[in-house]
């Protein structure tokens, strides 16, 4: 998963808390603001690469703040708002909205949605955070503290492959067809052994006790969600 910057223009908190909550397991960086007024304070101080904006705020209302933020900002907004009839949807297209959701959403549709329109204006994230790594998977360098940590080229794919599977339990079979012969090496059961092994000396703090890539018995390993 590609990390990108998300403003969440909501006022009520226990939607922000719960979302905020699976988009940052998403793999998502979520700042949120109640109204327009803080909402363009946020703005002035850092730029995100997508706006979850609902219609109905504590001050302001989402038409206005779509229109303000497009006058300023060249940023993709997605309307997150109860109001689904046909009338709102054009309108919040109209105000130059990207994509319009209707609550309730399926959480898992929503991310859909938001990586189309990421693509779309070509601002998917170049950077993935797993704990105190960064992962800039544009440059294809793994840091931490701002210290690049080199991996060589079959540790850098192996460690894409956890990432890309976040979450989930992958077997050594399934490890192995995905780094088969890349950089031009031959991998079996054994080596796959030894790169975990490097791998886990380069990026955990205590390669003896894993925190990031974690061993699930009888069954693999699971890059942490």
């Amino acid at each position: 998963m590609v990390e990108s910057k998300i403003l969440l223009i909501e006022d009520d908190q226990a939607i922000v808390e719960n979302l905020s909550a699976f988009l940052k397991e998403e793999g998502f960086e979520v700042t949120a603001a109640d109204g327009q007024t803080k909402a363009m304070e946020i703005l002035e101080s850092g730029r995100p690469d997508l706006i979850l904006l609902d219609v109905t705020l504590a001050e302001g209302n989402g038409y206005s703040a779509c229109t303000a933020i497009k006058m300023k900002y060249d940023i993709p907004v997605i309307f997150l708002t109860a109001l689904g009839d046909e009338f709102s949807v054009v309108t919040g297209l109209d105000m130059g909205a990207d994509d319009y959701i209707s609550k309730p959403f399926r959480p898992r549709e929503l991310v859909s949605r938001m990586r189309s329109v990421l693509r779309r204006a070509g601002r998917s994230g170049g950077a993935v955070y797993v704990g105190d790594l960064k992962v800039d998977t544009e440059k294809g360098a793994v840091m931490r503290g701002g210290e690049e940590l080199f991996l060589s080229a079959l540790e850098y794919r192996l460690f894409l492959v956890f990432l890309n599977h976040r979450g989930k339990v992958l077997s050594r079979g399934h490890l192995l067809e995905e780094i088969w012969d890349v950089a031009g090496e031959y991998v079996n059961d054994n080596t796959l052994t030894v790169y975990i092994k490097r791998l886990r000396d380069k990026i955990e703090r205590d390669p003896q006790n894993p925190e990031i890539i974690k061993t699930v018995r009888g069954l693999g390993y699971r890059l942490e969600a």
